[in-house]
């Protein structure tokens, strides 16, 4: 079964799990609720989560904006037709100019149509993203939670999540993941939604530093 929410759930799926974790309602009342983060399901968001990758969230879209400067909206084709010189100018290391073109090939191709993963389970979407070179758990995770609002991803690749979630849940800082998982299963199915408090905390927090 497809399970998705929109803004409207957001906020009431929010006060469900208030209900059942005090501390992520402690998130609430420190901050209030999470911005309704969202991305377009389409190439340029994947591009975008690409470039995020193992580097900070201002720097992707430093690499993003010029990167749109130099050829507007952000296609498959337009891609392909950048030298490798051009995509470093717009800040695009040697690896990720490799992932940006696997990825465009393969939307070209249509191994990979991206209209159809609104369509598919989860599972289905990660089987068929991560067979593309430079897409992995957490891409994927991103997208599905971003662009599709799937209601129950748990990206415990993600740094910021994991980061919050140990702070706000007094854990040590080697706690396993297979620790985090469990504790995780107590937001089921609205896993995303936990996610996101935990992020907005992160980002919150940062903001005192």
């Amino acid at each position: 079964m497809i399970r998705t929410f929109d803004k409207e759930e957001f906020y009431k799926i929010c006060d469900r799990l208030f209900e059942i974790d005090s501390d992520l309602h402690s998130i609430f009342l420190k901050y209030g609720y999470p911005p309704f983060w969202s991305r377009k399901p389409n190439f340029e968001t994947l591009i975008h989560i690409i470039l995020e990758q193992q580097v900070s969230l201002a720097s992707a879209k430093a690499a993003l904006d010029k990167l749109k400067k130099r050829i507007g909206n952000v296609t498959a084709k337009k891609i392909v037709l950048l030298s490798d010189a051009q995509l470093r100018e717009c800040y695009f290391s040697r690896q990720k100019t490799l992932y940006a073109r696997e990825l465009a090939n393969a939307v070209l191709s249509k191994r990979i149509v991206l209209s159809h993963l609104a369509d598919l389970p989860d599972q289905s979407i990660r089987t068929r993203l991560t067979s593309v070179k430079g897409i992995g758990n957490w891409t994927v995770d991103v997208f599905l939670l971003m662009s599709l609002h799937r209601t129950d991803v748990f990206p415990i690749g993600d740094l910021a999540l994991l980061q919050s979630l140990k702070k706000v849940k007094r854990l040590p800082a080697k706690t396993p993941s297979e620790k985090i998982i469990k504790l995780g299963e107590k937001w089921e199915p609205y896993r995303s939604i936990a996610t996101m408090l935990f992020w907005h905390s992160y980002l919150e927090e940062r903001k005192k530093v």
